[in-house]
């Protein structure tokens, strides 16, 4: 049964959004679902969505925080070493077969805070390198996927904590909602028109074919030159299936990857970032020839440490990302410890894994040839914001000219 401060209605409209715009699942094809397990009503509407779409079979998995919590809290030492390869494997089989993929977030952001960061970061690396068949099919864009998000109690009570249950998460599923672009008369046609806009400018970041970025702010004077042959990318995206999708519901960002090699300078975050159960605030970094050589955090700092040292590409970038201050999930005013949220408030980079769809003809390069152009790889891709109404970044092209790109946290044309 569906929260009765949830309205159904626009519940079925965001199951919709996600099934038509955000997989436009094909006739005949199956769905591999993820959520946590109090996402269950948006659960069954996508589902329903599906099959009314022409799916196949719609296979959900659902996850639990007080499952999470009962494994650190009795198993053995031994198990945070250990993760369900074999499901990760058969995920990765029905991607191989043509299915589709379908996340839906809500997890309690803060669902293990109170637990051992050691064994929450040594389990968070043993799924990590399980899941890579799956993700890896995800990461190449193979199969078209999408994400969107449910408004659960326990994410609620992080991003309200001073409103009664359900006030929080009527609220919370508000911000979703108006997000998501499901409140309009037509939210297709919203989705096509915001689509555009985002075309608009990756095209012109295209065209211009720049060396490196330059963003400059409060605490951040940071070159990010562009990987060899990358291409920016925003809204919809056609995966190697020829399928058209929107991997994020929501999304407000275009996106390209840097060379993992000619990262230099210093950045500060300008919103906190949730990971692994914790809050890292007010992060700061240093890098040379690409590699974060320093960082240092308010709070968190362990863990932002456990995330650098995950692999040898976890302190290398793996995506640069352009937001306006004036984005509609900026103008909230919230932080919602949700990065599929949090990341398209503001321009952010991610550390990690870089996506083989942001190079020219990506589907038939090999991973040697994105390396040998600035690709990086690693287990993780965690994404953190460096944007703001401060933000100023340049283009910088080949020959040293620069041309204005942000002004004032706002595209300069």
């Amino acid at each position: 049964m569906t929260d009765p401060v949830i309205d159904p209605a626009r519940l079925a409209r965001l199951a919709d959004v996600a099934v038509n715009v955000g997989l436009n699942l094909q006739p005949g094809q199956d769905l591999v679902l993820t959520a946590p397990a109090e996402a269950l009503p948006l659960v069954r509407a996508v589902a329903a969505s599906a099959y009314r779409a022409g799916a196949g079979v719609v296979t959900p998995l659902l996850s639990d925080d007080e499952v999470a919590r009962a494994r650190f809290r009795n198993a053995h030492d031994d198990s945070f070493d250990r993760a369900a390869d074999w499901l990760y494997k058969g995920m990765a089989n029905a991607f191989d077969q043509g299915a589709a993929r379908m996340a839906i977030a809500g997890a309690d952001p803060m669902a293990l805070a109170a637990e051992d960061p050691d064994k929450v970061a040594r389990a968070n690396k043993a799924n990590s390198m399980a899941s890579k068949p799956a993700l890896e099919r995800v990461s190449t864009f193979t199969i078209n996927w999408s994400i969107a998000a449910f408004p659960t109690a326990g994410w609620a009570r992080q991003v309200f904590p001073d409103l009664p249950e359900d006030q929080a998460v009527a609220k919370l599923a508000d911000a979703i909602f108006a997000a998501s672009r499901v409140d309009g008369d037509d939210p297709v046609a919203a989705w096509a028109a915001h689509n555009a806009a985002l075309k608009t400018r990756s095209s012109w970041l295209n065209e211009e074919r720049f060396d490196a970025l330059h963003f400059t702010g409060p605490g951040t004077d940071l070159m990010v030159g562009l990987a060899e042959g990358h291409e920016w990318h925003g809204g919809a995206s056609t995966a190697q299936n020829g399928v058209v999708c929107n991997p994020n519901i929501p999304t407000e960002e275009v996106f390209t990857t840097p060379h993992a090699q000619r990262v230099d300078g210093t950045v500060r975050a300008t919103k906190p970032l949730a990971h692994n159960g914790n809050l890292i605030e007010e992060i700061e970094m240093r890098f040379e020839g690409g590699r974060a050589v320093e960082a240092r955090s308010s709070s968190g700092e362990r863990v932002l440490q456990q995330m650098l040292d995950s692999d040898e590409g976890a302190r290398r970038l793996g995506e640069v990302a352009l937001v306006p201050y004036s984005s509609p999930i900026s103008q909230t005013g919230m932080l919602f410890y949700n990065t599929l949220f949090d990341e398209n408030a503001a321009c952010h980079i991610a550390m990690g894994q870089c996506y083989s769809k942001c190079f020219l003809d990506g589907a038939n390069l090999t991973a040697e040839q994105i390396a040998a152009q600035g690709g990086n790889s690693s287990m993780i891709h965690v994404d953190w914001m460096i944007g703001g109404p401060e933000t100023d970044i340049d283009g910088v092209r080949a020959d040293g000219t620069r041309v204005p790109v942000f002004r004032k946290g706002e595209w300069a044309k």
